[in-house]
């Protein structure tokens, strides 16, 4: 069965840091995302700059251009506008030759002419050094502005001017078959590496390191080092950053791309506040019971996704949500798991009321739930 893996720097060098660097291996590895690896930031806090304006192109692409034969014209629009990035960072490895420097690599997409450029948190996560090389083969040194290891979502900064940047398509409005252009740096080494497929599945529901993220799905040739670059509609919209593919024996034409619509509110709050506090929740813990699951619930309990503990003053209690409820729908629309719902509250902002129907003793119950941010107590 295929196994599901972010992609992040793939070729790695290790370099002694005591006296002469000596190079040990160069590793291919694809490994989930470095949500845990060294902590550590560059410039977090400093860089940040609240008055970046992200413009969105809204709409679905007109059906005249949604077949493309020639990807030149959509390449020479938003090719300037993905960067390869190289990392290194400090690693304390057991072995004789004491600390090592791990190099590697991935991608990134501009979003202003001053240089904000995003990127996979796994990317850039515990990295000491990060440099960014645009299409022109200018390299820049990065500071890291903001991550966030649930969404997978990083912002950097070059000191730069005048760069091209991405055109933000509309992903809310694209269909299964569309046309998907990707543009990245496969294995570290192929900068600007252009890529056609379509889009095979919209919303799937991937999980990544115990977390489950609603991504899109593309045929378009997705490989190690790709992570962080852009996935393009047949406009050169931008309407993805990548971040995943399927990886096992005999498995290709599986690609994975975080929607542009659910990260750009995310995108934007790393630029002015270099992390996400305002993200929208319902400060429950939920569950997911099945006949197969470990969890004890009563002996009548229907498989589904249940409340199991309540944060008092949260979101959910302050609605009169119980634990032991469970979820039916959510602004309508059926639950069938906990990813249903994280699904629908990333489309929410903090304020936003939702309707939620959940089943208590036998009953169908209605709550109206004032969204409140995730760190609520």
């Amino acid at each position: 069965m295929a196994q599901y893996q972010s992609t992040p720097p793939e070729f790695r060098t290790k370099k002694n840091s005591s006296g002469k660097f000596i190079i040990l291996i160069i590793c291919v590895a694809l490994i989930s995302g470095l949500f845990g690896f060294i902590g550590g930031k560059l410039g977090s806090g400093g860089n940040k700059n609240p008055g970046v304006q992200i413009t969105q192109t809204t709409g679905k692409v007109s059906s005249d251009n949604n077949t493309i034969n020639d990807v030149s014209d959509v390449v020479s629009k938003c090719g300037p506008c993905v960067v390869e990035i190289t990392t290194e960072a400090a690693s304390n490895g057991n072995s004789m030759f004491g600390q090592y420097i791990e190099q590697g690599a991935g991608s990134g997409v501009i979003f202003s002419e001053d240089g904000y450029i995003v990127t996979n948190n796994h990317v850039v996560n515990g990295a000491t050094h990060i440099v960014v090389t645009t299409t022109d083969g200018k390299e820049y040194e990065a500071d890291i502005v903001g991550t966030d290891p649930q969404s997978d979502l990083a912002v950097i900064k070059i000191d730069a001017k005048g760069l091209t940047t991405a055109t933000m398509g509309d992903s809310d409005n694209l269909e299964v078959g569309d046309a998907a252009i990707a543009i990245g740096n496969p294995l570290g080494a192929l900068g600007g590496t252009v890529t056609q497929g379509i889009i095979s599945s919209l919303n799937r529901q991937i999980e990544i390191d115990g977390t489950v993220m609603t991504l899109l799905q593309t045929d378009a040739s997705i490989n190690p080092g790709n992570s962080g670059g852009g996935l393009f509609d047949a406009n050169g919209n931008l309407i993805g950053i990548v971040n995943a593919k399927a990886s096992s024996d005999g498995v290709e034409g599986l690609g994975f791309a975080i929607p542009i619509n659910s990260a750009i509110d995310i995108i934007n709050e790393l630029m002015s506040d270099g992390k996400v506090s305002k993200r929208a929740a319902l400060n429950v813990s939920l569950y997911d019971y099945s006949s197969r699951s470990n969890y004890y619930m009563d002996e009548d309990a229907e498989e589904g996704c249940y409340i199991v503990q309540i944060v008092e003053g949260g979101a959910a209690d302050k609605a009169g949500l119980k634990v032991k409820d469970r979820i039916i729908s959510v602004d309508g629309q059926t639950i069938e798991n906990a990813a249903d719902v994280k699904a629908i509250l990333a489309k929410h902002k903090v304020g936003d009321t939702i309707e939620i129907v959940v089943k208590r003793d036998g009953q169908e119950i209605t709550k109206s739930v004032k969204l409140q941010s995730a760190s609520t107590n």
